[in-house]
């Protein structure tokens, strides 16, 4: 891996192991925060296993209880769609959502590690998909609740697997392919540095100074419109919204980076203020599916008609879960001089591809991104603005084409991004 055009000379020099190592190292750190004391429930792909020991071993250095990793398989995931009995896909085992919520409320630590393949459903039925993602949804909404009002540390950290790196790099061997993806996620992840936690730590600072402007100019509203006209849509934001990024303090007193990497600046949308139109700047890869050129219509908030080149049926199913999955959780700026944007590489995965462009979220906004938010009601949440829903799909509309201004209540503009970077 020491040709990779993401390497510095001292990280190339160092073995996978150690590189592995510093991911690790981070993940717990930085993405978790993780105090002593605390259990980390952790769910991961079963090729993701020499990560998941590496990130045992610092989690118990860094005084852990206990560890539990549940882990899922490929293999075991495509049996259920090919022999499965068709009401299997209307069912999800609410006792392993409840006890995962329930480690949670009594102060575990979340993480999770990304890197199943992400087309290993492409060519099953997207009806039965669909179906079992909503049951999957209903039956996590108690533990995803405390994720999304953000009660609990937790952070996603990536791990390069067989099947996504022959996604990524479809032109080279096996083996070339996997050690390119392990470049590309230690770079995008930020530890090719020699003090991989202290610049993190200057990162975060530099994400926060970008947050604490948007909060100060309290804009009303957002403008996304980019010359060609392919996006042209204004985005309301919530009453009493707030932005964040570059880590945020959890409900249990904890700061951690909830993703590994992150270059966002993200708050919540008015649910009811979203009009114009929008393509897509990069393909969604969601739930197997590669969903190509989304083009969806807004009026008041809500999506009036989405198309797409490829995985039409998908994204319509997906708008389809329940009435918030056709409104607007989140918004998200995005500079396309970010690390990710720049290798020019299209993950197949939400966790980079939304950290190479600005993006919009369908579905449940994050109540901490509203002035005191993390101790509303969803009553209260609704009436500042916040949507809700089953889901919380980002996809990309940023770009090297793409401007934005933020306005006024008076609708007064002030430019915010030009070609895709802050002005």
């Amino acid at each position: 891996m020491s040709s990779s055009p993401f390497s510095t000379a001292n990280f190339s020099a160092l073995s996978f192991d150690q590189k592995l190592d510093r991911l690790a190292e981070v993940a717990i750190r930085i993405g978790l925060g993780l105090e002593p004391g605390q259990e980390l429930v952790l769910t991961a792909p079963t090729d993701a296993l020499p990560l998941v020991r590496r990130v045992t071993e610092h989690a118990y250095k860094a005084g852990a209880k206990l560890v539990t990793t549940f882990y899922s398989d490929d293999a075991a995931t495509l049996a259920r769609y090919q022999y499965a009995p068709d009401d299997s896909f209307d069912y999800a085992p609410s006792w392993y959502h409840d006890a995962i919520a329930a480690a949670y409320r009594s102060g575990a630590a979340r993480m999770g590690i990304t890197g199943a393949n992400p087309a290993l459903l492409a060519q099953q039925d997207p009806a039965k998909v669909s179906r079992a993602n909503v049951a999957s949804s209903k039956a996590a909404k108690p533990a995803m609740e405390l994720v999304t009002r953000h009660e609990i540390n937790w952070t996603i950290v990536a791990c390069a697997t067989p099947a996504w790196a022959a996604l990524v790099f479809p032109k080279d061997p096996a083996p070339v392919a996997l050690a390119k993806l392990w470049d590309a996620i230690f770079f995008a992840s930020r530890i090719t540095s020699r003090d991989s936690v202290a610049e993190w730590k200057q990162h975060g600072e530099n994400l926060k100074r970008k947050v604490d402007f948007l909060n100060e100019r309290r804009f009303h509203a957002l403008h996304f419109h980019t010359p060609d006209n392919a996006t042209d849509l204004t985005v309301g934001l919530a009453d009493q919204h707030l932005w964040a990024g570059g880590g945020t303090t959890a409900g249990n007193g904890i700061y951690c980076q909830p993703n590994i990497p992150t270059e966002e600046c993200f708050t919540t949308p008015h649910k009811d203020r979203v009009n114009g139109h929008v393509t897509a700047s990069k393909p969604l890869s969601h739930q197997g599916t590669l969903i190509e050129n989304i083009r969806c219509e807004f009026k008041d908030g809500k999506i009036l008609k989405a198309t797409a080149t490829a995985g039409e049926e998908a994204i319509n199913k997906l708008i389809s879960t329940d009435e918030g999955a056709r409104r607007l959780g989140e918004v998200a700026l995005v500079p396309h001089h970010s690390p990710i944007a720049q290798s020019r590489i299209l993950f197949w995965n939400t966790l980079f591809d939304e950290n190479a462009a600005s993006h919009i979220a369908l579905g449940q906004a994050y109540s901490t991104c509203l002035i005191g938010g993390e101790k509303m009601s969803n009553e209260e949440l609704a009436k500042l603005g916040a949507n809700e829903s089953l889901i919380h799909v980002d996809w990309m509309i940023g770009g090297p084409t793409m401007n934005i201004d933020g306005l006024s209540t008076d609708g007064a503009a002030e430019p915010l991004m030009r070609a895709g970077n802050w002005v």
